[in-house]
């Protein structure tokens, strides 16, 4: 009888966004306003790319991009909680999903030795190319009118979860964690027995009790705030003895 925990990163596993920290290794730790206002709504990504190709052009490469993504701060209590979740790999799965990318996230999981808690990093690939520019493509192409056009949380999960019903594990109860809109998608999937874990005073928090203001639920699922790692610890903590009475 397993539990899942599914994390999104950025604000919940660390304590800041990874995508606007990279920017501190440029020399005026900013961007030009020319660069800022190509952003559009829902394209982070391909914004994100255009950020990363006008590092490379200031002739910062991989090892100083890496010394300043190694120094993000973690949220209060992850680590701890973390190392928990890696020592109880029989009773709790764990998954990131995250509009990150795969070289930052690994990158800092393994700056504080938490790499063994994570089962799986869905979140955009990237590689270093020829040049030595940080390269981010889009993690998938889907449907979903409310997300992001390079990420659905939500189609991750469910294509998670459907995948290992079909390798035979169905989990007891999934908790997700997350801080942002982009979560909301994904909490809306959750079921009667699982837990919805907005960060508390964050956007996803907001979102839901808007979503659940009125006479009727629109979660099905249990939501508990949280504030710092400890307060996830101690749900799980929770959940676990509840599973073994």
């Amino acid at each position: 009888m397993k539990t899942l925990l599914v994390f999104d990163f950025d604000h919940t596993v660390i304590d800041d966004n990874s995508d606007t920290w990279v920017i501190k290794c440029t020399p005026k730790q900013d961007l030009p306003d020319w660069l800022k206002n190509t952003y559009q709504k829902g394209h982070w990504t391909e914004y994100m790319g255009r950020v990363l190709s006008y590092i490379g052009d200031q002739g910062i490469r991989e090892d100083a991009i890496r010394t300043i993504m190694e120094t993000m701060p973690y949220t209060a209590g992850m680590i701890d909680l973390l190392k928990f979740l890696s020592q109880n790999k029989e009773r709790v799965d764990c998954i990131i999903i995250s509009d990150s990318n795969t070289v930052f996230i690994d990158w800092i999981l393994h700056a504080a030795g938490a790499q063994c808690a994570v089962d799986r990093v869905f979140t955009n690939p990237a590689h270093f190319d020829d040049r030595g520019y940080l390269d981010v493509q889009c993690f998938h192409s889907h449907s979903c009118a409310q997300c992001p056009v390079n990420l659905c949380k939500r189609k991750v999960l469910e294509d998670f979860l459907e995948r290992k019903l079909m390798a035979g594990l169905q989990y007891q109860q999934t908790v997700y964690i997350g801080d942002g809109g982009n979560d909301l998608c994904p909490v809306k999937s959750l079921k009667k027995s699982d837990v919805a874990m907005p960060r508390k005073g964050y956007s996803l928090e907001r979102l839901i009790s808007k979503l659940n203001a009125g006479d009727s639920r629109h979660l099905e699922s249990r939501v508990v705030g949280w504030s710092s790692g400890l307060d996830i610890l101690n749900e799980v903590n929770s959940l676990m003895k509840q599973s073994c009475l």
